[in-house]
């Protein structure tokens, strides 16, 4: 799992956030949607625990434990209230299966070995308890801006600028992300063993006019530039 660039840039990363609150709040609301009540949660990559923090501020969803490869996340993220770890999706830092829910949200682009985050996922659930998995498919609009501009290095392209939302993802977390397209998230979740898959998308429009007002989430994945998938382990 990759710990840089969000230990050198944790502050851009939720500035980004907080100058797309549109996008911002549609993201948390297809969480909210796809997690329902999660029990004794997990989220794995939790990053400066932004996402947790509304989610339990706005929505009443607590999300007390995570995991997070980046000191400098994990200190914000302790701060908001969180009880982090220092670790990898690939090599969770639980023993037991003590959870009902492993949230990966935003995570599997920045992990290096899915499979084996999906089985650490699982090896942490207790039966019957569900991983859901949220983030930028390859195959979406926001998917084939970021690789682009991960080509060139920059936003400031012309060609690029007339594509790109006001406020672009930085440069340095698009370049550093391997953006998966969902078919291969679902068989990693398949082939681990995880059953009864469900989707649901957000962010439907052109990225340039994403952050016009916030989205209510959509079932499926066919259009959506954030998409998440709700899966059980028997």
């Amino acid at each position: 799992m990759i710990k840089k660039p969000f230990d050198e840039y944790a502050e851009e990363y939720d500035a980004w956030f907080l100058k797309n609150p549109n996008v911002f709040g549609s993201e948390v609301l297809l969480i909210k949607h796809v997690l329902g009540i999660p029990g004794r949660t997990l989220s794995v990559g939790c990053g400066s625990g932004l996402f947790e923090h509304v989610l339990r501020t706005e929505h009443g969803i607590d999300i007390d434990f995570g995991v997070e490869p980046a000191e400098r996340f994990a200190e914000i993220a302790k701060k908001r209230g969180m009880s982090v770890r220092i670790g990898l999706a690939e090599e969770l830092p639980y023993d037991d299966p003590e959870f009902d829910t492993v949230l990966q949200n935003g995570t599997p682009g920045y992990v290096d070995d899915l499979e084996l985050a999906f089985r650490e996922a699982s090896r942490v659930l207790k039966p019957g308890g569900h991983i859901v998995v949220a983030d930028v498919p390859a195959e979406s609009s926001y998917g084939l801006l970021y690789r682009l501009a991960s080509v060139v290095g920059s936003w400031d392209e012309q060609s690029l600028k007339v594509l790109a939302p006001r406020h672009p993802y930085p440069i340095e977390f698009a370049a550093a992300a391997r953006w998966r397209i969902t078919e291969e998230k679902t068989e990693l979740l398949r082939k681990v063993g995880f059953v009864d898959l469900e989707y649901a998308q957000t962010l439907t429009r052109h990225p340039k006019f994403s952050d016009d007002s916030i989205e209510e989430p959509v079932e499926g994945f066919d259009r959506g530039d954030y998409v998440a998938i709700r899966a059980r382990k028997p």
